[in-house]
């Protein structure tokens, strides 16, 4: 079941025109990788799905539902949660407050189940946990990246947006970080993942598309475009 479509989506930031005609579709339960180099429009798909960009043209559904005119708060409470590329935690919060801001749309948050949802945030990241009364600001890129991450799920997404969850991380973050976003999509939760790093994010994928200054150029299953000669020279450094 298609969870997400987009159709012939254009925008545009004044009169530089970022989005060309996307077309793309997220089926539910699936991980769903966008690739492509910098400037191919991956962010701004990405913060439009979200909200924080309009369309020029095209068409958008959540479930069946018309997002177009629908305001980036009430896309949170329908399901969609992004986490940012550079992570954007309060940095004068404490974990658990971060924790907290995140399930803002939650009727629930004085309940059983809020601070159930806060502890398996700990349960995915248990270096969270050991500072969940440390200042978000102090943590290392790798923990703050995790904060984003178990915030985004206290509001019990559906469609979890990640922007390039490994910008900048050491390489034992990065695996973690991967194994977790695994393991969010085998509970249920439907991802889709903007990475620089192509090899992980194909290696995820189900489903994934290549972007190309604004346009889909390739699609298929993560495991097709890995094993494709072209996108190896193009994107994963094999030639």
């Amino acid at each position: 079941m298609s969870l997400l479509e987009l159709a012939d989506v254009n925008v545009a930031y004044g009169r530089i025109q970022a989005l060309r005609g996307i077309t793309l579709s997220v089926q539910e339960g699936q991980i769903v990788s966008l690739i492509g180099a910098n400037g191919a429009g991956k962010t701004t798909t990405m913060k439009t799905i979200s909200g924080l960009l309009g369309l020029q043209s095209g068409s958008m559904t959540f479930d069946g539902e018309d997002l177009t005119k629908v305001r980036a708060d009430l896309r949170v409470r329908k399901g969609i949660c992004q986490v940012p590329e550079g992570r954007g935690i309060f940095p004068g919060m404490t974990v658990l407050e971060n924790l907290d801001m995140g399930g803002f749309v939650r009727s629930d948050r004085r309940s059983k189940e809020f601070t159930e949802d806060q502890e398996r945030a700990f349960t995915y990241f248990p270096r969270l946990a050991e500072r969940r009364n440390q200042v978000g600001g102090t943590l290392s890129g790798g923990e703050q990246q995790m904060l984003a991450i178990g915030r985004a799920l206290m509001a019990r997404p559906r469609l979890l947006l990640l922007d390039e969850p490994s910008m900048g991380l050491a390489p034992q973050f990065i695996q973690q970080i991967f194994r977790v976003i695994e393991d969010i999509n085998k509970e249920g939760v439907t991802v889709l993942l903007v990475e620089q790093n192509a090899t992980q994010a194909l290696g995820l994928a189900h489903q994934a598309y290549v972007l190309e200054t604004g346009e889909v150029t390739r699609s298929g299953p993560g495991s097709e475009l890995l094993a494709d000669p072209t996108i190896q020279d193009a994107y994963l450094g094999v030639s």
